[in-house]
This record gives C-alpha cells, structure tokens and sequence, in this order.
C-alpha cells in the first residue's frame, strides 16, 4: 500500500491517499478525520500505526506502507 500527503491550501484542508500497489485509489481522507475511511477500508485497528506514519511523512511525498 502507498500513502501520499497532499497539502491544502487557502479553505482547502490537508489529504492523505491511500493506493494498492497498482496504484489504484483506495482511501481518500482528511488527515484531522481518518476514522470513517480507515474503517470502512478495514483499517480501523490500524489507525494509531497509518496515522504515525502519516504525521511523519512529508507533503508531496509517497511512501510505501507495509500493513
């Protein structure tokens, strides 16, 4: 799996994408509010891991996420 943090800007929150190693589009989430997305994704008893890895990713960046 692949996380990349996107940036917002003006009214525009930061994102968090998560994609399959085809790169397919898997979950799609602000990164103040993972809940909903990491649940229905299955990730849900994930969330401390995804969203560490998340805080300490840089904007722009994708990274690969071993779950």
């Amino acid at each position: 799996m692949y996380v990349i943090k996107v940036k917002g800007i003006a009214k525009i929150p930061d994102y968090v994408q998560l994609r399959d190693d085809k790169f397919t589009l898997l979950a799609y989430f602000r990164v103040d509010r993972p809940d909903k997305s990491l649940e229905k994704l299955g990730l849900g008893d994930k969330l401390p891991y995804i969203m560490n890895f998340v805080n300490n990713l840089p904007f722009g960046q994708i990274a690969k996420l071993d779950i």
